[in-house]
Formats: structure tokens, sequence, C-alpha cells
């Protein structure tokens, strides 16, 4: 299993796979649709947002994806750099479960924040996601809160 970065040339393959993923986490049949906005942002944000974003690799078979996505907010104490990140979307296909994949993409896009100067990095878990995370040491967040807003 190797670890790719993609880049723009990798559009068409991030967009299915991110399909992919979203229909999987929220139970969606393969019939479903997304609304445009959804795919437009979702492509404009691969081309031009500030994120990594990897494929792990079997081969030519896409196992998994995951992208980490960066934010820079006020320098504080405990963040003197002001640069964070959120893990977003870490994918395994199905065929490729319970075999590591996951830790590695993860291991990789957090070598990749340290590398970067990234003093956090925050994420939203599913429960089959939390083993994983705890076991590369990220912890329950209780100091936060959050507003969603919606339209």
């Amino acid at each position: 299993m190797t670890i790719k970065k993609t880049g723009a040339n990798d559009i068409e393959t991030l967009m299915q796979i991110r399909l992919e993923m979203l229909r999987v986490v929220n139970n969606l049949k393969d019939g479903d649709s997304f609304s445009d906005q959804l795919l437009e942002c979702s492509r404009e944000y691969f081309l031009n947002g500030d994120q990594t974003t990897v494929f792990a690799m079997d081969g030519d078979q896409i196992a998994g994806c995951a992208t980490l996505s960066y934010i820079t907010v006020m320098p504080t104490f405990d963040h003197p750099t002001g640069k964070r990140a959120h893990l977003m979307n870490v994918y395994t296909r199905e065929a490729f479960r319970r075999r590591g994949v996951g830790k590695l993409m993860v291991q990789f896009l957090i070598d990749e924040a340290k590398s970067r100067g990234v003093t956090e990095i925050s994420l939203d878990a599913t429960q089959m996601g939390r083993p994983l995370y705890k076991s590369l040491g990220f912890g329950d967040n209780v100091d936060g809160m959050n507003l969603s807003i919606k339209k």
C-alpha cells in the first residue's frame, strides 16, 4: 500500500470517490443525487482549497482517501503559529477495510501537518472511526462548542 498526494489531474477521481464516501456515510442509494452547489463547491475546493488530499493505492486501485484542510487563526499561547487543520473524509473502500489503510493515510497527513507548522488537528469522527483516531493520539474535545448555521 502506498500513499499518493492528489493534484489537479486527479479531480474527476477525487469527485467520484468523495461522492462514493458521502453515499456510504449518509446511507444514500446509488441513484440519490447531490446538489449542484455541493458538487461545484467540492470541485472548487479540491482545485483551489488549502488542503492535502491523499489516495491509498494498492497497485493501481484506490483503497481509500483522506483530506486535511488547513486553517489559519489568530495565534495563541497554545498555538503560536495560528496554523491548525481539520481532518476530513477519511474513507476506506469496503474491500480494503481492517487492513490499516485508514491509519496509513491519517499518519501521512499528520506528518504533512507537522511539516507545515500545524499545532492542532481537529476532526469529526463517526463511531466506526473513533478507535483509529484514538490509536493515533486524538482525544475527545470537551473544551469547544459549535454553532451550526443553516439557511
